[in-house]
């Protein structure tokens, strides 16, 4: 058992809703991936622009350099700028014809690969720029075209450069999606355009896309992680509940444990003690009614083998005495058998009737006054005296079933008129205190051992008056009373008084109505 409450018991979730568990899991992954878009995203925009700000910059230097050096030094200093840097240098003359070419020198200092040549797996990446484009929502840049007739009128932000006097630049796509930079200067009436394809730029780019792709891959482990994490304590309790719960459903009630999980304040935890809650008190109530099932049988058997006995003597017997003793037998049987069945009928519907019932203001003074009159014209009290101290009105106020009360305390009464001596004073009483309804019924009669002060509540318990009338009574009396009163979250009690010699004092505590 302790290993299985540390298994459950997990302090960091435990106050986690599982809303906010699915929620955390859900998210996990569309946050870390949103992240990381952003991310690269940002990181592209952040590199494109410092690569065509470099770009321009090499173009305006190489532009003041040429400015500086006589027509015939400017190619062999364009083809040593190109050669260092990389990239194609053309210097395009007043008139946009193009005057001098660093390649010329240099050769071909970058190449622009063609796709259809290249491996599958390049194809892959690419297909992955696209995608991460489309995401993004990035424009696409023009293509790159070399131009067949090489003049400034073929190169629009040279033609700009040399109209607006200022160094402008451009973007270009190449055939395998690498960019081309060019970046054009005013030089001498004309313009100065460099070139260059910028391939690290992509490398740059797939390489913060591998270490993001690890980084999604790392995320999405710990998403299907968690996921079996969430999973296990959301599943495995909820399938020991089942269990439980199923067991209990095959009549197994005695032998089922539901868990409690009493570390968990989540929705499992609630649902686990409400289902364990729920089979306690129905393994209570089988028990309940199991031994109410044993006590009416047992009772029955009773006033049923006396009355069996005296009908088969009534066969035998001559004497007319004797046969009228014997009918008197059967008559008393025939009497308690039917109190004992009135009984155990109202004891069987007095938890369900209470479990429909709408309570309602009650007035214990006037329902106790009621009843005391009802006792003076049609109970049996021989000569028992009853006194009746009436609180003020609407001073006893409760919430109940007033037919019900109005058993409870009957009930009571009659246990008390029974056990009175002759001539003997049952003192009734009702009084608020505090926040509850304080009733007292007082008698005069033995009192009841202290030994014996939870029994009497007990469904059949027999002890009765000696001289008491035969089957008058069944032993049921203050057990209802007892199953009313705890219906309306009330408490009953008996002590012995403390004001006379001898006697019992039952009291019964309602909530009380609070007084406007």
């Amino acid at each position: 058992m302790r290993r299985r409450r540390r298994r459950d018991a997990r302090p960091w979730t435990a106050r986690w809703t599982l809303t906010w568990r699915i929620l955390a899991v859900n998210i996990l992954t569309v946050l870390i991936l949103a992240l990381g878009v952003i991310y690269l995203d940002a990181f592209r925009n952040k590199l494109s622009k410092e690569r065509v700000h470099r770009t321009e910059r090499e173009a305006q230097i190489t532009a003041i350099i040429a400015n500086s050096l006589p027509p015939d030094k400017r190619l062999p200093a364009l083809a040593a700028i190109s050669k260092s840097t990389g990239s194609r240098i053309r210097l395009f003359g007043p008139d946009g014809r193009l005057v001098a070419d660093s390649w010329t020198i240099t050769g071909p200092t970058y190449r622009l690969r063609d796709p259809r040549q290249e491996r599958w797996m390049k194809d892959v990446a690419r297909a992955l720029d696209r995608g991460f484009n489309f995401i993004v929502g990035a424009e696409y840049a023009p293509d790159f075209v070399e131009p067949a007739d090489d003049t400034i009128a073929a190169w629009p932000e040279a033609d700009q450069a040399k109209r607006d006097n200022l160094v402008t630049s451009t973007i270009r796509t190449a055939p395998d999606l690498t960019p081309v930079l060019s970046a054009a200067a005013p030089v001498a009436g004309g313009a100065l355009l460099v070139t260059s394809n910028e391939r690290s730029l992509v490398r740059s780019m797939r390489k913060q896309r591998a270490t993001l792709a690890l980084a999604m891959g790392v995320a999405i482990l710990i998403s299907i992680l968690l996921s079996l994490f969430l999973a296990r304590t959301i599943v495995r309790p909820l399938r020991r509940i089942a269990i439980s719960a199923h067991r209990v459903r095959l009549g197994r009630a005695r032998e089922v444990r539901v868990p409690r999980l009493p570390s968990r304040r989540d929705e499992i935890g609630l649902l686990a003690r409400s289902v364990s809650d729920m089979s306690q008190s129905l393994r209570h109530r089988i028990d309940n009614i199991e031994a109410f099932a044993a006590d009416v049988t047992h009772e029955l058997k009773n006033p049923l083998a006396s009355l069996r006995s005296a009908i088969d003597g009534l066969d035998t017997v001559k004497e007319p005495a004797l046969k009228q003793r014997l009918m008197e037998v059967a008559r008393e049987d025939v009497v308690r058998l039917d109190r004992l069945i009135s009984d155990i009928s109202e004891a069987a519907r007095t938890d369900a009737e209470l479990a429909r019932a709408r309570f309602e203001p009650v007035d214990l003074g006037l329902l106790i006054e009621q009843l005391i009159a009802s006792w003076d014209s049609r109970r049996e009290k021989g000569d028992a005296r009853i006194a009746y101290a009436r609180p003020r009105k609407e001073s006893a106020m409760v919430l109940g079933d007033p037919g019900r009360l109005a058993r409870a305390i009957d009930n009571i009464l009659d246990n008390a008129v029974s056990f009175s001596p002759p001539g003997g004073l049952v003192e009734i009483a009702a009084s608020h205190v505090g926040n509850r309804v304080r009733i007292r019924i007082d008698d005069e009669g033995p009192g009841v051992p202290e030994e014996a002060r939870e029994a009497i509540f007990n469904r059949f318990h027999s002890i009765r008056p000696e001289d008491e009338h035969f089957g008058r009574h069944s032993g049921l009396g203050l057990a209802i009373a007892k199953a009313i009163v705890e219906g309306h979250d009330g408490e009953i009690s008996v002590f012995d008084r403390d004001d006379a010699p001898s006697g019992a004092r039952f009291t019964i505590s309602l909530p009380a109505i609070e007084q406007q």
